[in-house]
């Protein structure tokens, strides 16, 4: 969920710490701090509460030049925002460390140190390695040495990247649980905890295994395995530009990437579909016989993904003809499900390297699953790399915290799963050819969909003054209606629930009033008649309905005080995917008239690496 950037190089790093730094706040942080080692052996650190910009200006007329250097943004866990909480932690004016993870126990190294003469001045879970690395350097004979040692003894999840101030020149990074990149340069090296932070020093990356530690001078760089032995990483060149971040002509990047939907979905479905079905082996060699051989499938997410995996459920055993059940990540961690025989293991995530979801897919190795698929963003992630079966969904990088474009690729992608499993558990060969072309025109239904932007944003007035909104939705669109209220919650901080709209009278309908915003998905499918008779509940309490329809709905039986917004289509299999996008403007324009951090909203991070 932080971000680390650390270079060694011959030019002043300062600059590129503090630009990577910026390329890592979409993240989600509280503080930021840098620390650059001196040729003299002293460390120079800067911490401030707040943006980066804070972190600028406290720097600003001092000297900070450097040649080797670590910065981070945090994201709090142990210990609330403070600058003594703030990264990089320093210990002994020699060691300075930054950290992604949780240490689960920090308590009794803690104790340990204080008993050996340790000073402690956070509360933080971090402060406890840097102590523990410096303990290590009276005896081993480097920091490489040192940091092993002291690694060995953590219990929990971390990405860390360490200096000694006696031996500047020199980095050395280890990752367990956390994600950790290196940057190859000329004559140069860099770490971060996302190549993003990187592209505009270099293409060239080595992702760091579970278990690595690497050393790194502006020479070389060498890693080493969770056994201590000298192992080689491959190089790839990432496809990513550094522009690929900015914001360009949009006032937010969540208004970018909504945009951007058609693209990726685009992009997500080129060179898998034939002519008129989905090719298997776009999921991975092999895909086709696991396929036929799976008898159910069990989906495991978290957040938005999680609502992608509910939508999922509907297709797959509506289409497929396949039993699927969904969960949520850090909920099946901690039980012992019953795993029926052939049964297909699915996660989906964004980032790749969500810490439930990763977990969940190494304990589902240690249970009688047929095989395991990922649905990802990252192809360099930890989820992919772990998983028999990929299907990467290419929307490209996502940097506003609310998920947008990662969700409606996540929902294609899913499409073509549920496809492929139907073709060899008897889904009618017309059937699949219908539901392709769906596919193939659905970039062209998102940008006729975009269209309706401005009248969103009239009708988003209607929202700012509120403090509570009911979404409401059955069958398939039920999904959407959790993922409506978990955007308008996300970043507009109104608090905002979804229900299937059968269960409004079951006690939800006590909470309607003029003051309670009501959003109903309304889909003609065989569901509309009762969800229909559920909307004039709301308006025999005086709820002010607005109402989501398919071009081909009929509201008017409803009665007056409905604001109806029409879908440009009529009903297809994917209206969930087209029923997504009006909610993504609701939310974004409610957020932006109550004047809320879009991008950035508060105690929110983008990747949630920590448990």
């Amino acid at each position: 969920m932080c971000g680390i950037v650390g270079a060694v190089a011959q030019r002043d790093v300062v600059p590129l710490l503090l630009e990577g730094l910026k390329r890592l706040e979409y993240r989600g942080y509280d503080s930021a701090g840098l620390v650059v080692a001196g040729d003299d052996g002293a460390l120079s650190r800067w911490r401030s509460v707040g943006k980066v910009v804070a972190l600028e200006q406290l720097m600003a007329g001092q000297i900070q030049a450097g040649h080797t250097g670590l910065a981070h943004t945090r994201w709090a866990t142990h210990g609330a925002p403070s600058e003594d909480n703030a990264h990089p932690h320093v210990s002994g004016d020699r060691v300075a460390l930054v950290h992604n993870g949780i240490i689960e126990n920090h308590d009794a190294l803690r104790r340990e140190q204080l008993g050996n003469g340790y000073a402690m001045t956070s509360e933080t879970d971090t402060e406890v390695i840097a102590h523990e690395i410096h303990a290590r350097l009276q005896s081993q004979e480097n920091l490489l040495a040192a940091v092993q040692a002291a690694v060995a003894r953590l219990e929990g999840a971390y990405a860390l990247a360490v200096m000694d101030a006696r031996h500047p020149g020199r980095l050395v990074a280890a990752r367990r649980g956390s994600p950790l990149v290196v940057g190859i340069g000329i004559g140069e090296h860099f770490v971060a905890s996302d190549v993003n932070a990187l592209l505009p020093v270099t293409r060239q990356f080595i992702f760091l295994e579970e278990g690595d530690v690497v050393e790194m001078t502006r020479e070389q760089c060498r890693i080493f395995d969770s056994q201590g032995r000298s192992v080689e990483r491959p190089v790839q060149t990432s496809e990513l530009s550094a522009d690929a971040v900015e914001r360009g002509q949009y006032r937010h990047f969540m208004l970018k990437e909504i945009y951007e939907q058609p693209r990726a979905v685009a992009e997500t479905l080129e060179d898998r579909l034939a002519s008129d079905h989905v090719l298997a082996a776009a999921f991975g060699n092999g895909a086709e016989a696991i396929f036929a051989a799976t008898r159910g499938v069990h989906i495991v997410a978290c957040g938005t993904s999680y609502h992608a995996g509910q939508v999922a459920r509907y297709w797959i055993e509506s289409l497929a003809g396949l039993p699927c059940s969904v969960e949520i990540a850090s909920e099946y961690r901690y039980r012992e499900p019953v795993v029926p025989p052939d049964t297909l293991f699915v996660t989906l995530s964004q980032s790749g390297e969500t810490a439930d979801t990763l977990a969940a897919l190494r304990e589902a190795k240690n249970k009688p699953y047929l095989a395991s698929l990922a649905i990802c963003n990252v192809p360099e992630s930890s989820l992919v790399r772990e998983s028999d079966l990929v299907l990467m969904t290419r929307a490209g990088p996502e940097i506003g915290v609310a998920s947008t474009k990662a969700f409606t690729t996540q929902l294609v992608a899913m499409m073509l799963l549920t496809l492929a499993l139907g073709r060899q558990h008897g889904l009618e060969a017309g059937e699949e050819a219908r539901l392709v072309g769906q596919l193939r025109a659905l970039p062209g239904q998102i940008e006729k969909t975009l269209e309706l932007d401005d009248t969103i944003a009239t009708l988003a007035e209607r929202f700012v003054d509120k403090h509570h909104a009911l979404f409401l939705g059955r069958g398939v669109e039920y999904p959407i209606a959790l993922e409506g209220a978990l955007k308008l919650k996300e970043i507009s901080y109104i608090h905002a629930e979804a229900y299937a709209a059968g269960e409004l009278k079951h006690g939800p309908l006590a909470l309607v009033d003029e003051n309670m915003p009501v959003v109903a998905i309304a889909a003609n499918n065989e569901l509309l008649g009762k969800l229909l008779s559920n909307l004039q509940e709301v308006r025999a309490r005086g709820g002010e309905l607005f109402v989501l329809a398919d071009a081909d709905v009929d509201i008017a039986g409803v009665g007056q005080g409905v604001y109806t917004l029409v879908l440009p289509q009529g009903h297809c299999e994917l209206s969930p995917v087209l029923c997504t996008v009006p909610l993504q403007l609701l939310a974004y324009h409610v957020a932006v008239l109550k004047g809320t951090d879009v991008d950035q909203p508060r105690n929110l991070a983008k990747s949630v690496t920590v448990e």
